[in-house]
């Protein structure tokens, strides 16, 4: 899948152009607006950015999640080479020393990346403190002429790039939470 992102100072021609998406057969999940203007978001029908993807949760919980596993595995080998396994209690207090460093780690690393703004956000810093709206959608390759057709008709949309789409099973994910949103 690729991004496509879009920048525009009309968030009337967002959602005109979210709907004709919609109407093409790209779903809903596969949209997203991001724009420093929440209270004229939740007036529309528009797909926002989830909270959770405007800071760098993600990349910083991999970061350490890194760190932990190197950590877990060197008390490990540690553990096996300094003899620790062969007391009393046997290999119970390694692991668990080995466990508390990788979720400590990880925690941290989270933690971190919610204190950073995400890439898109720091991407698009400028247009959005100026009050403008990023639109972006994740189109797999069947669907690219598709997007072409109905993004010609908005002249007023400005081409800001392309990027790596949010991986297919994420987005399986999000429309399965949609679906049974919905049931409820």
């Amino acid at each position: 899948m690729n991004r496509h992102y879009y920048i525009s100072d009309n968030l009337d021609e967002l959602e005109n152009l979210e709907h004709e998406l919609q109407d093409k057969g790209i779903e809903m999940e596969q949209m997203h607006v991001l724009s420093e203007q929440d209270a004229q978001l939740d007036q529309r029908h528009l797909h926002e950015v989830p909270d959770v993807m405007r800071k760098d949760v993600v990349r910083g919980g991999k970061y350490g999640l890194a760190i932990g596993l190197t950590l877990a595995v060197a008390v490990l080998v540690i553990g096996y080479f300094a003899g620790w396994s062969e007391t009393a209690a046997g290999w119970v207090p390694v692991l668990f020393l080995a466990a508390v460093l990788l979720g400590f780690s990880l925690w941290e690393g989270s933690f971190f990346g919610l204190q950073r703004p995400s890439g898109d956000v720091r991407r698009f810093g400028q247009p959005l403190k100026s009050g403008q709206h990023v639109f972006f959608v994740d189109v797999r390759p069947e669907q690219e002429p598709l997007l072409d057709m109905v993004v010609s008709h908005h002249p007023r949309l400005e081409i800001a790039g392309f990027g790596q789409a949010m991986p297919r099973w994420v987005l399986a994910w999000e429309q399965a939470w949609h679906r049974f949103r919905r049931m409820m």
